[in-house]
């Protein structure tokens, strides 16, 4: 018998759970890599997303932005799609924080709906991991965030069933977070 091909989105496991090994949640007693691994597999179980590209891209999203990996690293191991879409995901921490936010929502307004996809779940796991009380300053701003990113993906809602379920279960989290009902759609 055979052994079955590793899936892609394991390998991406293993490789962003050993890039992120010493870092820790903003609790500081988390390890970092669940949040990337939530990302994944609320995709997979919330949203129904079997991509394996796309679940590769979701557990390595923070890895060029938060560890020393960069762009040839993923694309090596994981191919231009994965590499390409990490980038676009990165948040370029080297830009004054004004500049980097519109330079950041400009590449995601003109991204592929499986970036968005991404994207509007991780806003999704960092709302739902900002609560609890241990800082309200990280949860407000985790409300504004997630808010932006709902603005700028709510116009493209209908490119996928799976990206209008991941809106609607952002939306969700930021209604039971306490995010003003104008806020909300």
């Amino acid at each position: 018998m055979d052994r079955p091909t590793t899936p892609l989105w394991h390998l991406a496991a293993d490789f962003a759970a050993r890039q992120h090994r010493h870092q820790l949640r903003k609790d500081g007693l988390t390890p970092y890599v669940a949040h990337p691994l939530r990302v994944a597999l609320t995709l997979a179980a919330w949203v129904g997303c079997t991509d394996e590209q796309v679940l590769a891209a979701a557990i390595l999203h923070d890895t060029i932005e938060d560890t020393p990996t960069d762009y040839e690293d993923i694309e090596e191991r994981f191919g231009s799609w994965v590499a390409d879409t990490v980038a676009t995901l990165t948040d370029l921490k080297s830009l004054p924080e004004e500049r980097r936010e519109a330079e950041y929502h400009a590449r995601l307004a003109s991204a592929d709906w499986r970036i968005l996809l991404i994207k509007v779940v991780d806003a999704l796991d960092a709302v739902c991991d900002s609560q609890g009380g241990r800082d309200p300053a990280l949860a407000a701003r985790c409300l504004r965030k997630s808010g932006a990113v709902a603005d700028l993906v709510r116009p493209r809602a209908d490119e996928s069933p799976m990206l209008a379920k991941a809106l609607a279960l952002l939306d969700e989290a930021r209604r039971q977070a306490g995010a003003p009902a104008s806020d909300l759609v």
